[in-house]
């Protein structure tokens, strides 16, 4: 009786061991359901990082109202800074016009001091050769002042009627060799490099 009951004890506890490895099964157990629950457990706490973490990027990216300001400030100062510049570039035009100016008056003073003086030798003598000489020097040495400057005069005399360097007063018969052509020059006209300083005002045959 006793080594029944010894022998069924070894039966039922045989039956909680796998007998391919010798190790407790789980099938039919609490036990079966662990590893399971491990493993969830696992994906919960990666998923619960994961968030953690996006929340942390999320939190140092600015805000829309702070990249509007920050945009605003760039532009504030981009308007500031052009607004300055271009008072700073009308001045030095300004500056730059008047200090041409001055150059140029500077080189007509030399021949108005010479004009000052063959007025007051006209008034001292008769000899017209010698005052007509004295007038020529005078012209002469402006028309250099001007060269200097780069004012050339336009060369119409017996040219064609060109509008982009002469501008036609009136209009005279003068014959077919004559026809559109400057037959007179009422106005010589003056060239500032390659700018028309003034226009020739002309008479043009027809």
């Amino acid at each position: 009786m006793t080594e029944k009951k010894v022998k069924d004890q070894e039966v039922k506890s045989s039956e909680g061991f796998n007998e391919t490895d010798g190790y407790p099964s789980c099938e039919g157990t609490p036990c079966a359901n662990v590893a399971d629950e491990e493993a969830q457990f696992t994906a919960n706490v990666a998923d619960d990082e994961a968030e953690s973490s996006s929340h942390e990027g999320a939190a140092q990216e600015p805000s829309q109202e702070e990249i509007i300001a920050l945009w605003q400030d760039k532009y504030m100062r981009l308007q500031a800074e052009f607004d300055n510049y271009r008072k700073r570039t009308l001045r030095e035009k300004m500056d730059l016009v008047a200090s041409g100016g001055s150059d140029v008056i500077k080189s007509m003073l030399s021949v108005l001091d010479d004009m000052y003086r063959a007025v007051a030798a006209s008034e001292k003598s008769d000899d017209i050769a010698a005052l007509r000489e004295g007038e020529k020097l005078v012209l002469q040495k402006f028309e250099e002042a001007l060269r200097q400057k780069n004012v050339t005069e336009i060369d119409a005399q017996d040219k064609e009627f060109d509008p982009d360097f002469h501008e036609a007063v009136a209009r005279f018969a003068a014959g077919e060799d004559k026809k559109g052509k400057v037959i007179d020059i009422v106005q010589r006209g003056y060239m500032l490099g390659d700018k028309v300083l003034r226009y020739a005002k002309v008479v043009v045959g027809e």
